[in-house]
């Protein structure tokens, strides 16, 4: 048999699976929405865009068929413009914000769609950007997820030589191993890190961990400046007895699990029923996942009601259109297994709102399921061998003013900080907002 092409069809057969939910526009398409913007000038969207991007200035390149310049206005502000463009939740930020909304139409311009319209179709002679003259500065990354690659490539623009460390075997972060195999398809996460190290000036060391393999007090040591984007590690616990049962899964383990798979024999998949605890855009992804592949009865459970997810309105229709049952005002109580130790049913409480405070009643009933799949929130794991840590407050990296930590010279961005929400857009507009205060804080100590 020929491997070869075995790989291939079984590889075939996965990305059937998971074609793209918004499909790109075709440049009619593209040319006749961007005629719908206004280019207003103190555009709304632009406020309402994390990572400050100039829209009505894209689109309008876009409207006069300059897709390279529209693209180069976007990777101007934000280097991940093309994941952004696919992953972000368009429809309550820039989308939410155009004035087209207060029309009788209520239909905003498809900004999303069309920021990936260009930054697919440009067409750059090697690295849209030079990079400056050389600062001879050398500042260590810890993490290449999007914050992390966003700094990196920000700083390397203004004359400095970065050195990522990434725990992982691949750069990108929740792009590469966390969202949607829906959502990023044809392999988009790993050619953009590529993109953004075409630039230059950027070493990436894999299969390095913080508190493993190298430590922040060394790296302190040994660079000008350190950068924390380690993101968050572990999952939430749901505190059940026969919470350790095989068939009891974290949502984002088996989410990377599923985007590295190249052949869907290499994935445990429940055929008859699965249930998914959670309400964020994480319980949304694989809960949708797990229709794609086989799973015949898919339930999200939330303790409390629909308005109160996290998950987007058009995520949860996401997981209508897949056939998704969302049970709300549940609260999950007893892990059920018969005398094999194998998974029959999990036990739910009703819940009710008192005074706004939720509370679980005795009323209960059983979901039969064959798995269930835990997407209830991330949480950070901050080495505990480091000798050397910053201020931890809720869980998370504390920042104070540009992104820097408790401790001199360190700065921290991303999912492992409590700032804004654990967006992909936020965590790029951090990554460049630490690299912009990192290079100041050297040039001026520098000057000094």
């Amino acid at each position: 048999m020929d491997n070869s092409k075995n790989y291939s069809q079984q590889q075939l057969a996965l990305d059937q699976m998971f074609k793209d939910i918004n499909p790109a526009l075709s440049a009619r398409q593209a040319g006749l929405e961007s005629s719908r913007c206004y280019y207003c000038y103190d555009a709304p969207c632009i406020k309402a865009c994390p990572s400050k991007i100039n829209i009505p200035s894209f689109i309008a390149s876009i409207h006069a068929d300059d897709l390279t310049g529209a693209a180069k206005t976007i990777y101007t502000e934000n280097i991940m413009g093309g994941s952004c463009a696919r992953v972000c939740p368009t429809e309550i930020l820039c989308e939410q914000a155009c004035v087209r909304n207060h029309e009788e139409e209520k239909s905003p311009v498809k900004i999303g769609l069309l920021q990936r319209h260009a930054t697919d179709n440009a067409e750059f002679e090697g690295h849209p950007f030079e990079r400056a003259t050389a600062t001879g500065k050398k500042i260590a990354v810890v993490g290449g997820g999007p914050a992390g690659l966003s700094c990196a490539h920000r700083l390397s623009l203004l004359g400095n030589d970065v050195e990522v460390f990434e725990a992982q075997t691949k750069a990108g972060g929740l792009n590469e191993y966390g969202i949607a195999k829906y959502k990023l398809t044809d392999n988009f996460a790993q050619k953009e890190v590529d993109f953004i190290l075409s630039v230059g000036g950027i070493s990436v060391h894999y299969d390095t961990a913080l508190g493993k393999d190298i430590t922040l007090e060394k790296l302190k040591a040994d660079f000008d400046a350190v950068f924390l984007s380690i993101g968050l590690q572990d999952s939430a616990s749901l505190y059940l007895e026969d919470e350790d049962n095989p068939n009891i899964i974290n949502s984002v383990d088996y989410i990377k699990e599923l985007r590295q798979a190249s052949d869907i024999n290499q994935l445990t998949i429940p055929k008859d029923s699965a249930i998914v605890i959670g309400a964020g855009n994480t319980a949304i992804d694989i809960a949708c996942q797990l229709k794609r592949l086989g799973t015949e009865e898919v339930t999200l459970v939330y303790r409390r009601g629909e308005e109160q997810m996290s998950a987007t309105s058009h995520e949860q229709q996401i997981a209508k259109n897949h056939q998704v049952r969302i049970k709300t005002w549940s609260q999950p109580s007893k892990i059920n297994v018969d005398n094999e130790g194998a998974l029959t049913s999990m036990t739910f409480n009703k819940t009710y709102l008192d005074e706004g405070k939720l509370i679980s009643s005795d009323e209960a009933f059983d979901i039969p399921c064959s798995a269930v799949f835990k997407a209830v929130g991330q949480k950070m794991a901050y080495p505990q061998t480091e000798q050397l840590i910053p201020t931890i407050s809720n869980g998370k990296v504390a920042t104070f003013h540009n992104q820097l930590t408790s401790i001199d010279g360190v700065f921290a961005g991303g999912d492992c900080t409590g700032v804004g929400q654990d967006l992909t857009v936020e965590a790029v507009q951090q990554g460049k907002l630490a690299a912009l205060a990192i290079h100041q804080s050297l040039t001026a100590s520098e000057e000094k």
